[in-house]
């Protein structure tokens, strides 16, 4: 690597856009080169949950790939990465990473990181849960994942939406060491 962090990003059909194109414009903001892989149903829900265009978001990244592009860097071990974020990612982008059973370079890389011990946050978007959706979450869990759901801080008081996406996204970023100074902080007493 050339001096800064690799960080995978991935935006899968779930609702909630915007938390994955808002990583992306924070992660400008940071030494940080970003590689971004977007699933055929999250070009569909940006359609839906809009404005904003696909190659809006894949300029938002230093690198991007097609979603069948299986022979992408991203999709070997080799390509050294600090890990990857889903946000949103779907139940079935979640259960294919969970079985190893891959169909594209977005679960193909996220069955990377896992097999090389690296960070893997899923900003889980479905709600009500099932018993299978648990256990596929338990699952990855125990596989090394972090199962991250944008459940908001209410306790931060938000104003709008957006500070309530800043809080989440400032918190799934301190998990990969990178503070942009986002995140309402509990005090202490």
């Amino acid at each position: 690597m050339s001096g800064e962090a690799r960080l995978i990003v991935g935006i899968t059909g779930a609702s909630g856009i915007a938390y994955g194109v808002r990583l992306l414009k924070l992660l400008r903001q940071a030494p940080v080169e970003t590689h971004l892989v977007v699933s055929r149903a999250g070009e569909i829900a940006m359609a839906h949950e809009g404005p904003v265009k696909v190659s809006d978001v894949r300029d938002l990244a230093d690198r991007w790939y097609k979603f069948d592009d299986v022979a992408a860097p991203i999709s070997s071990g080799s390509f050294r990465t600090q890990g990857m974020i889903i946000a949103p990612c779907s139940v079935r982008t979640m259960s294919e990473i969970a079985t190893g059973v891959t169909s594209s370079l977005l679960s193909r890389a996220a069955d990377v990181v896992l097999k090389e011990r690296r960070r893997l946050t899923l900003l889980v978007r479905e709600a009500p849960l099932h018993t299978g959706h648990l256990r596929t979450m338990t699952t990855l869990s125990e596989l090394g994942a972090i199962i991250y759901p944008p459940v908001p801080a209410l306790y931060t008081k938000p104003a709008n939406i957006e500070d309530m996406i800043d809080q989440t996204i400032g918190r799934v970023l301190d998990l990969y060491d990178i503070d942009l100074g986002l995140v309402s902080r509990w005090k202490d007493p």
